[in-house]
């Protein structure tokens, strides 16, 4: 999309200069506004045209059945799909009776700008109706960040040339039609109507509905207000129906008068408390946002903004693209969890339906180190959240007979929602990536009341199942056999390197927490004798070797399959849509990152020569058939010397979505890939890492790069990180700290900024990829001034 004619590359907004309607499914997925709890898609405010109607709460589901061809015990039978709820977007307009439509008449300028530091989404537009007249519509749309179930819309008319008479229609609209593509897997279920209305009323200018779901029996309420001020003679009028609601607006416009409507909005929803009370929640809501007012919304929507980015922009100098794009990219993962407030956060945030609208593993090992570093109560809340699902997660172990807590592969409420054993329940990986999260959280905060309540219980579960998974075989080895990696492309295998590398550092994070809290442990029925099963468990724990090609196979056996025939198939990505997974399962052939993704969270466990053989060997078998792939690849190419290829990816990860790559941003945009853009800049070229609780950077930029500066959060204290091609400078505000230094230790003292040589690459020949699956090659600002 970046690319596309009526984009511009900006560093703190996303502005399209003209509208076009090929592409629009795709920009209301770029320009959608959320907090985590109201999601908004970027639909046009008149309502039509659409690419695909979108207004989500989080964790607002119906139920649907999961259908198998033949039964099997410990199938799921129930899945979870996101739904589409009330809208309450919507502004209709009638200029001298001629309704407002950019497909008919003449759109005379059409300009949307996404504001990254107020949190706003700007629109202005003149039209000519087919009659002849010219009017000016400017709309600004907020979900605000400050009142978590508020959202606001500033609309204005005015005419261009002579009076003119208008209407406006304000709306609540439930039950949308909505526009899938059920071809491809990574869209979303489509779905009968799936609210029904339990009351309605109006009052004045404004409107309240509620409305509940039939099979999962939630019970959700939205309602509108408006303060208008237009010339003397407006009038005002409402009626509400079951599932619409209605604010019309008449008025006589003289040449150079405005009628201006603040549209407020609020949401609420609740699985347990009764009508009234959620009615009543949100007309709470709105008498607050109303109190506040359109500029106080504003106000408070600026500072949140302004201290995120004072905690969490990245800066590159040589790129102003990618500068645009990550900026881009911190903003939607901010927006998929500040206010989630202990609910999931799903894996296209609340940007639209993919996926179901449900959260997946990739939340606890892409979006959460991001948040940790940055927001890091929202990282918090996700995990609290992962703890209300805990219940859950051990009644599907006893069902599988095991020991501990199985956490769901996809869910939107916690119960496990996949109907594919091979690719969903065997991922066991992700109690681990869990674990990893939470010990990551409790090392980085110090926070010692979340470690009690909730990061020791985790743990204490997450380990318990390890230990029952796995077995010892016969010359002492601990095993963890028939389980799923992060490869989709490979299923049901026998100790995949990254999760069993992830099992046993969460094994030995869930004996030092028992240890550090014996008493909180007791309570869990944890004691030492316990925590040092675990320990042996992890000290023992398989990793498989090749010694023949001196490197380690993703799983045992897997370098001794045959490999794929990517010349034959270069025309064919994503192999998924074009090729049985019984033939992608026992070829060599990488869907996404696995073992290279283990020698980024688990670097600790191997040497250089290592990650370097094994970087190599695998990037010519990974073809990224997944948006998950990018940033890791990137994160590796960078540490093993191969830094214009990071960047490559560094761009392809970064501009996922902005550049429609997948093809598919229509449906919502890659939350995890996003957050990837932060990970590839600050540990990639930053080349931090955050082993066993300690800060270290190993820096590095590709040529094309000028300068790198990110800001993180550690322990109560904020760094700045600046990295030049010859020196790095790391600038600290609060407490000494230590942090180490391509292996040195360096002790920081606050506002006394310390310099640091980066030191020459090691040269290593280029690996080479899958045909076809080079990444593009990335122009910096020089190179395109130079062309």
């Amino acid at each position: 999309m970046i690319t596309h004619p009526a984009f511009q590359v900006e560093p703190w907004s996303l502005r399209e200069t003209h509208l076009d309607l090929e592409v629009l499914a795709q920009t209301e997925s770029l320009f959608a506004l959320s907090n985590g709890h109201i999601g908004l898609r970027a639909n046009l405010d008149e309502g039509e045209p659409s690419g695909l109607p979108g207004t989500f709460l989080n964790s607002f589901y119906e139920l649907r059945p999961l259908p198998y061809a033949e039964a099997g015990y410990g199938n799921p039978e129930a899945g979870q799909t996101v739904v589409n709820v009330t809208n309450g977007k919507i502004i209709r307009l009638l200029v001298d009776d001629e309704p407002f439509d950019v497909r008919y008449g003449k759109l005379l300028a059409h300009e949307r700008e996404l504001d990254l530091r107020a949190g706003v989404l700007h629109r202005r537009v003149e039209w000519r109706s087919p009659a002849g007249t010219a009017v000016r519509v400017r709309s600004t749309r907020l979900v605000s960040l400050v009142q978590r179930s508020a959202a606001a819309v500033l609309y204005e008319v005015e005419p261009l040339e002579r009076p003119l008479r208008v209407v406006v229609q304000s709306e609540l609209i439930a039950n949308e039609p909505g526009v899938l593509d059920a071809a491809d897997p990574r869209g979303a279920a489509a779905l009968e109507p799936q609210l029904q209305s339990e009351g309605f009323f109006d009052r004045g200018a404004g409107v309240v509905l509620v409305h509940s779901t039939r099979g999962s029996r939630l019970r959700m309420a939205a309602g509108m207000d408006h303060v208008i001020e237009g010339p003397a003679g407006t009038e005002t009028a409402a009626d509400s129906r079951p599932d619409l609601g209605r604010v019309i607006v008449a008025a006589d416009l003289a040449t150079g008068e405005r009628l201006r409507i603040v549209k407020f909005l609020a949401y609420g929803w609740s699985s347990q408390r009764s009508l009234p009370a959620v009615r009543d929640q949100v007309v709470a809501a709105l008498t607050e946002a109303r109190h506040t007012g359109w500029e106080g919304l504003l106000a408070g929507q600026r500072a949140y903004l302004d201290e995120f980015w004072d905690r969490a922009d990245v800066e590159l100098d040589g790129d102003t693209e990618l500068q645009q794009a990550v900026r881009f990219a911190l903003f939607h993962t901010l927006q998929a969890s500040a206010r989630a407030e202990q609910r999931a956060i799903p894996a296209k945030g609340l940007t639209g339906p993919g996926y179901d609208g449900h959260t997946f593993w990739d939340t606890e090992r892409f979006v959460l180190p991001v948040l940790t570093y940055t927001a890091p109560d929202a990282a918090c809340d996700a995990l609290r959240w992962r703890h209300t699902t805990l219940e859950l997660a051990r009644e599907r172990a006893r069902e599988l007979g095991l020991e501990g807590a199985a956490f769901p592969w996809r869910t939107i409420r916690g119960q496990e929602c996949s109907g594919y054993w091979p690719a969903g329940t065997a991922a066991f990986h992700i109690g681990a990536d869990i674990a990893d999260a939470v010990a990551r959280y409790i090392a980085a905060t110090g926070d010692e009341a979340f470690e009690s309540e909730v990061g020791l219980e985790l743990l204490v579960e997450t380990a318990r199942l390890w230990r029952s998974l796995g077995h010892r075989d016969s010359r002492g080895g601990f095993r963890i056999d028939g389980v799923t990696g992060p490869d989709e492309y490979s299923a049901i295998a026998d100790n995949n390197v990254y999760t069993n590398l992830l099992a046993q550092r969460n094994l030995r994070a869930a004996a030092d927490a028992v240890a550090r809290q014996p008493g909180s442990a007791a309570e869990l029925g944890a004691d030492l004798e316990e925590a040092t099963a675990w320990r042996e468990a992890a000290r023992d724990i398989v990793i498989p070797w090749d010694e023949t090609l001196g490197v380690h196979p993703q799983s045992e056996g897997f370098t001794s399959h045959q490999t794929w025939d990517f010349a034959r198939t270069a025309e064919q990505y994503p192999l998924f849509l074009n090729f049985p997974y019984f033939d992608l399962y026992r070829k060599q052939v990488v869907k996404q990152a696995d073992l290279v993704l283990a020698l980024h969270w688990r670097g600790d466990a191997f040497n250089d020569e290592e990650k370097a053989k094994n970087f190599a060997y695998y990037e010519a078998l990974t073809v990224r058939d997944s948006s998950l792939s990018a940033c890791t690849q990137a994160v590796i190419a960078a540490e093993v010397g191969h830094l214009e290829l990071a960047y490559d990816y560094f761009g392809e990860a970064a501009l996922l979505d902005l550049n429609d790559l997948e093809h598919n941003t229509r449906d919502g945009l890659h939350i995890a890939s996003l957050a990837g853009a932060w990970i590839v800049a600050v540990a990639g070229f930053g080349g931090m890492r955050d082993h066993n609780g300690k800060l270290s950077f190993a820096p590095r930029l590709p040529a094309r790069l000028e300068r790198l500066a990110f800001r993180l959060l550690f322990r109560g204290r904020r760094l700045k990180v600046e990295v030049t091609n010859t020196e790095t400078v790391y600038t600290l505000d609060g407490n000494p700290l230590e942090i180490g230094h391509y292996g040195k230790t360096i002790s920081l003292s606050p506002h006394e900024p310390v310099t640091q040589p980066v030191p020459p690459i090691v040269e290593r020949p280029t690996p080479n990829q899958p045909h076809g699956r080079a990444p593009s090659r990335r122009a910096s600002d020089a190179d395109q001034i130079s062309t």
